[in-house]
């Protein structure tokens, strides 16, 4: 708690100094979106954003934001209904913008495409030396088919299997960049504070946009809750962002693995999709800081008794915390909004320039 304290205090401090040419976006001083829901159309779909501005916003003054992606099934109010995401984010002064992904015109649930998702296909091929491991994301064997109209046939289309989970229909990296873009043309963004968080499927789906050269630069740090990339996606990436994990240690949807195990880990809720570990997501993000993973991460104070969080980046003797950080709860496949929040608002003020 002291820590939180430390470091709302700290950033509160810096924002106020913080107002450089060089950090405000183009929509300062100009007009304000308001908050609700919005719309922007790219590539020539319609698409859906809700805005969520704090109370105390200053239309000319560069302001964070944070974009927050769903889960499966999920839409623009999956995040921002819950009452501790808004009231914390007026705290923070940080805006909230929450798109919503697609499937639902294709009687689908809305969804958010990242690597190996539309494809079925992951992200090694086979590797004959690991017991289990085969070229596809799940075990066709055990597997409803998901797969969306938009991806077309299997084998002829984008899915190529029976894995494909996810849309089709459009680049949802591209979208997240021009939501951004629409973002900083229309409200004073401060341009070196812009984070991206998501639960489940939007979890999955900003570890890609933290490997995307196209936005990643644009990103600050990313947060992902209860999503892990799928097996194969795990590569280090060439833009070293601040990321934190948050899993669960009873998720049967994406399980988190053992502690030190890099190995891919399985799905056993009626399905056997294949995961990157949260291990091995945070040791592969952990070279890219050029932290030593030949040791076992470091258990790191943040977040409660609630959480066990550890790293491979943390120092001995410093208070801030490390730019790579897996945390685990207990439960299942539930983002527990109200308690893992605060931890996503800190780590982003923590990672903030000074």
């Amino acid at each position: 708690m002291f820590l939180r304290m430390l470091l709302t205090v700290c950033f509160a401090s810096g924002l106020a100094n913080h107002t450089s040419a060089q950090t405000a976006s183009a929509g300062c001083g100009g007009s304000i979106l308001e908050s609700g829901v919005q719309a922007i159309n790219h590539a020539g779909l319609d698409r859906t954003y809700r805005l969520h501005l704090p109370r105390a916003l200053d239309p000319a003054t560069p302001t964070p934001l944070i974009l927050a992606f769903h889960g499966w099934g999920g839409d623009e109010n999956s995040i921002l209904d819950t009452r501790a995401v808004r009231r914390l984010a007026n705290q923070a002064g940080m805006i909230v913008a929450a798109p919503r992904g697609l499937g639902a015109t294709e009687d689908r649930p809305n969804a958010w495409t990242f690597p190996g998702s539309a494809t079925g296909l992951d992200g090694d091929g086979v590797n004959q030396s690991v017991p289990g491991d085969t070229a596809l994301t799940c075990n066709p064997n055990v597997m409803a088919d998901e797969t969306y109209p938009s991806c077309g046939p299997i084998g002829s289309g984008t899915a190529q299997n029976i894995c494909s989970w996810t849309h089709c229909q459009a680049d949802d990296t591209a979208f997240a960049a021009a939501l951004l873009t629409e973002l900083e043309t229309q409200l004073c963004i401060d341009t070196d504070r812009v984070f991206a968080m998501g639960a489940s499927n939007g979890g999955m789906f900003v570890w890609g946009l933290g490997q995307d050269p196209g936005i990643a630069p644009r990103l600050t740090a990313i947060a992902a809750l209860i999503g892990l990339p799928h097996r194969g996606y795990d590569a280090p990436p060439d833009h070293a962002l601040p990321a934190l994990v948050i899993t669960a240690e009873d998720d049967a949807t994406v399980p988190s693995g053992a502690w030190d195990d890099p190995s891919f880990t399985t799905s056993t809720d009626d399905t056997e999709y294949y995961y990157s570990s949260a291990t091995g997501i945070t040791q592969s993000w952990s070279t890219a800081h050029a932290c030593d993973i030949t040791q076992p991460a470091a258990s790191v104070d943040f977040g409660g008794w609630r959480f066990d969080c550890r790293s491979h980046c943390a120092a001995p003797s410093s208070t801030a915390l490390p730019p790579v950080l897996d945390c685990r709860m207990g439960g299942g496949h539930n983002g527990k909004l109200r308690r893992t929040w605060p931890l996503i608002i800190d780590f982003f003020k923590s990672h903030s320039p000074s």
